[in-house]
């Protein structure tokens, strides 16, 4: 069945993120496959899953059925999250009222879906609630603080800050060498994948250093896919664990020694600051490594 749709606001947005507010059932997975299939189309032509849609445009879905978009307990169906893996997710909520949760995502677990991802973030939440919605994201490997809406208010809301630069984050990150400044902005342009290049800013502070170890706090002030460990290897000093920019580091078998550790944002005139812990496998390395860091995190974010 062919399914047109005459898109008549959302204009700007994605076009993968306006199917997914409008058919809550579906995957992002689902919908990147069914654009590159060529079964979505806008105005009769091919068309990419990061397509910014206009006024008037006309959507198109060829392999449009009722159930398949609509029927929400397919899509439930279709998501095995184990007891284990939901019991980790509601351990990692560190905030949660009515309007959006703030979550202590683990490394190694995605935060959307997509053909090789069994399990995701994205996932964990469908099953929970097929309101709920991530309004940002981190790496597969970055731990750290995520917000999640739990219905669509919030997530234009939230999204909206993230757009307009008005949610602050800070990172910290043990790499591997000392940058030649303690404190500094770093004006950095990054190629994406499709070779356009992006100018990003990142503020930093050294917390901590021995000869060859350095933990650094990050305040990025653009958010450009692998921007910190792009800009920590530009430092020479690129994060332990990074396997794609840190190629000939002695510490291999590290995970990602990158986390998500503090949020500051205003909504509805209310001040939100949440600061999550480092993960254990950060601990356990810096003791192994003598490298020291103030318990109280928020001590770190004085300055900024």
């Amino acid at each position: 069945m062919i399914k047109n749709i005459k898109i008549l606001n959302n204009f700007n947005q994605r076009l993968d993120k306006y199917l997914k507010q409008k058919y809550t059932s579906l995957t992002q997975g689902f919908i990147q496959k069914n654009i590159r299939k060529k079964n979505i189309l806008i105005n009769n032509s091919i068309t990419k899953a990061n397509y910014l849609i206009k006024p008037n445009d006309e959507l198109k879905i060829l392999n449009y059925h009722e159930k398949l978009y609509k029927n929400k307990i397919i899509f439930k169906k279709d998501i095995k999250i184990s007891k284990e893996t939901l019991s980790e997710f509601k351990r990692s909520i560190i905030f949660e009222n009515n309007d959006f949760i703030v979550l202590n995502k683990w490394s190694q677990i995605a935060t959307q879906g997509g053909s090789k991802i069994k399990t995701s973030i994205d996932h964990i939440i469908k099953n929970i609630n097929l309101h709920y919605r991530l309004v940002h994201r981190l790496d597969k490997e970055t731990s750290g603080l995520l917000l999640i809406a739990k219905n669509l208010n919030y997530a234009k809301k939230l999204s909206f800050l993230f757009k307009q630069k008005e949610i602050t984050k800070f990172y910290i990150a043990l790499c591997e060498g000392v940058p030649k400044n303690n404190v500094s902005q770093v004006k950095l342009e990054i190629k994406t994948k499709k070779l356009k290049i992006e100018d990003t800013l990142t503020n930093y502070k050294v917390l901590n250093k021995n000869k060859s170890i350095s933990s650094i706090l990050f305040n990025p002030q653009t958010g450009k896919t692998h921007q910190l460990r792009i800009v920590s290897k530009n430092l020479g000093c690129p994060i332990i664990g990074d396997k794609k920019y840190n190629l000939y580091s002695k510490y291999k078998k590290e995970n990602l020694m990158l986390h998500a550790f503090a949020l500051r944002f205003t909504i509805n005139k209310k001040k939100f600051e949440f600061i999550s812990n480092l993960p254990d496998d950060f601990l356990h390395f810096m003791k192994k490594n003598n490298l020291k860091i103030n318990k109280d995190l928020k001590h770190y974010l004085n300055g900024f």
